[in-house]
């Protein structure tokens, strides 16, 4: 059997290894609540800046690397208040008036989310914008489109990257619209009832940057689905970069060769010197999944908690810390991996087979006047005999053609990719002046939100 307070029980049962990194909010937090409290005249002017002052003795302490944390201490918050007594005697034990630790590691969660979330928008602007820089590097490049890894109809390369711009604007987002519900102060909830003093919880939110008050205490303490929100939204922003990492795989493989990933983010084989293996996109390919399991696991932690705190919540913050890194590292990466790839635009159209034009020849039937479903079929038998005559579409002469029907004309044999790509000009589509005007627009939102952050700094 255990003994209470062993070792083993305070490593189970303590977060400080873990919880140490939201130190600098801790203190904020803690600086903001001692100040009110004087301005309420809770505590004395005096003792208020004694405290103020052992807390930034304390942060400069840690910053530096000075700091000596007791595994003695359960958390963050007792680290802090232990080292505080030692610095400002009992006047220390005057900070905790007016609130729980409940509420305040609500209040320091929220805090560093918000200020992490910051940081995931800046690197997801890099890798969006790095995305629309190899766009516009080959905006004219042709390649074939895809469905169900099959040959479907030529796009331009600079059209299938905007994909990615999209997905990742989304994700930036769900980002914005979750910071809403981050920045919410549960400061002032107490252990879940509220406190007896005559608090100003709308001073404290407005020095440490909250856009609202939490309105009810039981679940201000209890809440944690502003966790489960960023680790889904961290989930989908890794399941985009997985699906573009997979194509990044396969596009630079020797059967594809369309692209080449720069040095620095491939390695080489240790007994076969010609590979150029792309272990970075396979790696964030893979940590989608790190940050799959993060999600489940605040939605395990927070199934069937009755209200309102239980200390279950401690476990909310692993899985959310690790998801921010790797949410960071793996936006890092990528922004930087996509400057460094090199199309080739040859090998891309001349990996074209003309059978991604059976669409192009069912749309001109129907240009005749022919009902798409009949067009349709006409194509397909069409496709049916270059392959079984061991032609192209291209190759396919105009008597040919006419024995399938006869609204077939001598327009036919102009049928190309390039006029494929072109004939779809509509919003959205993958004709060059369509996709132009789709960077020109990623360009003027990505340098409107350059300008919007370097307005804020």
């Amino acid at each position: 059997m255990l003994e209470s307070k062993s070792y083993e029980v305070q490593e189970y049962a303590g977060s400080l290894r873990f919880d140490r990194r939201l130190y600098r909010h801790d203190i904020a937090g803690s600086i903001a609540h001692a100040r009110m409290l004087a301005r309420q005249g809770i505590v004395s002017d005096a003792d208020a800046a004694l405290i103020v002052q052992g807390l930034e003795t304390i942060r400069d302490e840690i910053d530096r690397g000075d700091f000596i944390f007791d595994p003695a201490d359960e958390d963050i918050h007792m680290a802090v208040e232990a080292r505080l007594f030692k610095l400002v005697g009992e006047v220390a034990g005057k900070l905790h008036t007016g609130r729980s630790r409940n509420d305040q590691i609500a209040l320091d969660v929220r805090m560093y989310l918000r200020d992490e979330i910051a940081d995931v928008r800046r690197l997801l602007h890099n890798l969006r914008n790095a995305v629309v820089e190899l766009a516009e590097r080959y905006p004219d490049a042709v390649m074939a489109g895809y469905t169900h890894l099959q040959q479907a109809q030529p796009v331009l390369f600079a059209h299938h990257l905007l994909a990615y711009y999209e997905m990742f604007t989304r994700d930036d987002e769900r980002l914005a619209d979750c910071v809403k519900r981050v920045n919410v102060m549960p400061l002032g909830s107490g252990a879940l009832a509220g406190v007896p003093y005559p608090i100003d919880r709308e001073s404290v939110a407005r020095e440490l940057g909250f856009d609202l008050l939490s309105t009810n205490s039981i679940d201000a303490v209890a809440d944690r689905d502003f966790v489960a929100e960023f680790n889904a939204c961290g989930a989908i922003l890794l399941m985009h970069i997985s699906r573009l990492a997979e194509e990044l795989v396969l596009w630079s493989s020797t059967e594809f060769g369309f692209i080449r990933i720069g040095d620095g983010f491939t390695t080489g084989s240790s007994i076969m010197p010609q590979k150029r293996n792309p272990d970075l996109a396979e790696l964030a390919r893979a940590k989608t999944g790190r940050t799959y399991g993060n999600l489940i696991a605040i939605l395990t932690v927070l199934k069937s908690l009755p209200l309102s705190y239980n200390r279950d919540l401690q476990e909310d913050k692993e899985s959310l810390f690790d998801t921010v890194d790797t949410v960071k590292n793996t936006l890092s990466i990528c922004g930087a991996m996509l400057r460094t790839v090199e199309a080739d635009t040859a090998r891309m159209r001349d990996a074209i087979r003309d059978g991604v034009l059976a669409t192009d020849i069912a749309d001109y039937l129907v240009c005749k006047g022919l009902p798409f479903r009949e067009a349709h079929r006409i194509s397909a038998a069409l496709s049916q005999h270059a392959r079984d005559t061991g032609k192209s579409l291209s190759a396919i002469s105009l008597e040919e053609y006419r024995r399938f029907s006869p609204l077939f004309g001598d327009d036919i044999l102009n049928l190309s990719v390039e006029r494929s790509v072109s004939a779809r000009n509509v919003p959205g589509g993958t004709a060059p002046t369509q996709v132009r005007s789709a960077l020109n627009a990623a360009r003027h939102m990505l340098n409107s939100e350059a300008r919007r952050e370097k307005s804020t700094d």
